[in-house]
C-alpha cells in the first residue's frame, strides 16, 4: 500500500527525486550543532502557547475595578490588560501553565541563540560562504530581544510600566531626533497614548512574529543549501565531503526526541517554577517604583550599561545635543551588534582569507579572533553584572556607589587581561599541538625503519 502511494504521489508531482534528496541529507554529528534546534523548538512553543494567551488578553488601557479572586488586589484600579492577566492566572484553565511556560520558553530562545551564536563565533563558521546566514541570524537576535521586551511590556504591572519608562528616555535621548522619536511610538508624552497598548499587542502576537518565523526559514534555507561546517577529522581536512548522519534514519527520530525533551523541559518549568509574579508587583503607576521587579536576564546588560556610564550630557549652549542614556541604552547595544555584524568582512580583510570554509577551527587554532572575542564577551559580562547592582545593594547591603566604581574599573582592566591571557593559552595549545604532531611523525619514521 505504502508503495502504490509513493508511486501515486511521483507519478502527479515528481515529488521522488526530492525525497529521496530530503531523506538522504546529511547532518552534523556533533552535540553543539543542537544548540539552533533548541532554538528552533523553543520558538514553537512560543508560538504555540502565544496563541492560546491571546484568546484572553485584552489589550487596553481603560479602567477598570478588580474583583478577581486574587484577595489582595481586590477593589484596586487597574486596566483591563493588567486585570485580564491576572484572570489568564488565577480563572483561565491551564492559563497560569501557559503563561510561565511561554515566559520560559521567550528566555530559552533567546539563550539558546546567544549560545549558537558564540559557537558560531569562535569556531568561525560565519565565513564564507556562510556569511549572510550568520548575518540573518543576528537580525533574529536583535528582533528577538525587541521582541521579548514588548511581550513583559504589555501587562501594565509594575515592571512594565517601569521598563517602558526607561525605554521612552532611551527613545528620547538619541540626538535630534529623540523627541520626535518617541512621539513617533507612544504617540503622546510617556506614559504615552492609550493606543499604544494596541500598537504593542499587534507588533508582538502578529509583526515580529511574523519576521522571526520569515528569517528562521531563511536561515534553515540557507544551511541546507550551503550544507553544515564541520570539525576537523584526521585524514578528512578538505571539507568537500560532508560527513555526519542521513536524515532519515538518523537525524530525524534524534530531532523528534529533541524537540519532545525541549518542549516537556518548558512545560515543567512552566508548571513547577514561577517566574514574573505579576500579582506581587501590582498595577502600574507613574509615581511608582520599586527594586524588587527586575527585567527578563536577556536586557540586564542594557540596565547595567545605563547604570555604569558616568553621568554626563553632551551641550551646546542650553541645549543639550546628547543626553545620558543615549551611550548606555542605544549606543553600547549597537556597538555591540555593529561589531559582530562586520566581523566577517573584518577578519577577511586583515586575514586577506577569501577561499570557502566548510571545516571548523577550534577555539586555538585562530588565537587572535578567539581572544579578542573572550576579551569582547568579559566586557559585555561585567555589564550584565552591574545591571544586578541594585539587588546586591538590597540583598547584601553592598554600598551600590562603590560597586558602580569596582565595576568600572574592572571594565577598564579585566577585558583586557583576558584577552592577553587567552592568546597566550591558545598559542601554548597551538605549540602543544605541534610537539605532538612531531612525536607522532618521529615514531611513524621509527617503525618505518625498523619494518
Amino acid at each position: 500500500m505504502v508503495r502504490r502511494a509513493v508511486r501515486w504521489l511521483d507519478e502527479r508531482s515528481g515529488a521522488a527525486p526530492f525525497l529521496k534528496g530530503v531523506l538522504r541529507y546529511v547532518f552534523p554529528d556533533h552535540w553543539s550543532f543542537l544548540l539552533g534546534e533548541v532554538a528552533l523548538y523553543a520558538f514553537i512553543v512560543l508560538v504555540a502557547t502565544g496563541v492560546y494567551l491571546t484568546l484572553f488578553f485584552e489589550p487596553s488601557l481603560s479602567k477598570t475595578v478588580y474583583h478577581g479572586p486574587y484577595v489582595p488586589l481586590q477593589g484596586v484600579e487597574m486596566t483591563d490588560a493588567y486585570r485580564s492577566v491576572l484572570d489568564i492566572s488565577f480563572q483561565v484553565k491551564a492559563g497560569l501553565l501557559i503563561r510561565q511556560t511561554h515566559h520560559w520558553a521567550a528566555n530559552v530562545f533567546v539563550a539558546a541563540i546567544v549560545v549558537h551564536l558564540l559557537r558560531i563565533f569562535f569556531t568561525g563558521a560565519f565565513r564564507k560562504p556562510r556569511d549572510l546566514t550568520y548575518l540573518i541570524g543576528l537580525a533574529m537576535l536583535m528582533l528577538t530581544l525587541l521582541e521579548g521586551y514588548l511581550g513583559y511590556s504589555m501587562v501594565d504591572d509594575l515592571l512594565s510600566g517601569m521598563g517602558l519608562a526607561i525605554g521612552y528616555s532611551v527613545a528620547l535621548s538619541a540626538p535630534v531626533v529623540g523627541g520626535a522619536l518617541g512621539r513617533l511610538i507612544w504617540g503622546a508624552p510617556y506614559p504615552g497614548d492609550p493606543a499604544f497598548e494596541s500598537r504593542m499587542y499587534i507588533a508582538h502576537v502578529f509583526v515580529f512574529p511574523i519576521i522571526i518565523g520569515t528569517l528562521i526559514a531563511l536561515h534553515l534555507t540557507l544551511v541546507a543549501s550551503r550544507h553544515h561546517t564541520q570539525f576537523r577529522r584526521p585524514g578528512r581536512q578538505s571539507g568537500r565531503k560532508v560527513l555526519g548522519v542521513p536524515m532519515f534514519p538518523g537525524q530525524a527520530p534524534r530531532s523528534l526526541g529533541l524537540m519532545a525533551a525541549v518542549a516537556g523541559v518548558l512545560f515543567l518549568l512552566g508548571g513547577l517554577v514561577q517566574i514574573n509574579p505579576i500579582w506581587l508587583w501590582g498595577p502600574y503607576h507613574v509615581g511608582l517604583g520599586t527594586n524588587g521587579a527586575q527585567p527578563d536576564w536577556y536586557l540586564g546588560w542594557l540596565i547595567g550599561a545605563l547604570r555604569l556610564i558616568p553621568h554626563f550630557d553632551v551641550t551646546i549652549g542650553n541645549y543639550t545635543l546628547v543626553p545620558n542614556p543615549f551611550w548606555g541604552g542605544m549606543l553600547f547595544p549597537l556597538f555591540v551588534f555593529f561589531i559582530l555584524a562586520i566581523w566577517p568582512w573584518a577578519e577577511r580583510r586583515v586575514t586577506r582569507d577569501r577561499s570557502f570554509h566548510n571545516v571548523l577551527d577550534r577555539p586555538r587554532d585562530a588565537p587572535w579572533r578567539t581572544a579578542l572575542g573572550a576579551g569582547v564577551l568579559t566586557f559585555v559580562l561585567l555589564v550584565f553584572f552591574v545591571g544586578s547592582a541594585d539587588r546586591a545593594f538590597v540583598s547584601y547591603q553592598i554600598d551600590y556607589n562603590t560597586q558602580i566604581w569596582i565595576y568600572r574599573v574592572l571594565c577598564l582592566v579585566l577585558p583586557p587581561l583576558v584577552t592577553w591571557l587567552t592568546l597566550r593559552i591558545c598559542r601554548g595549545l597551538q605549540r602543544a599541538d605541534e610537539i605532538e604532531q612531531d612525536r607522532e611523525e618521529a615514531e611513524g619514521e621509527s617503525a618505518a625503519a625498523a619494518a
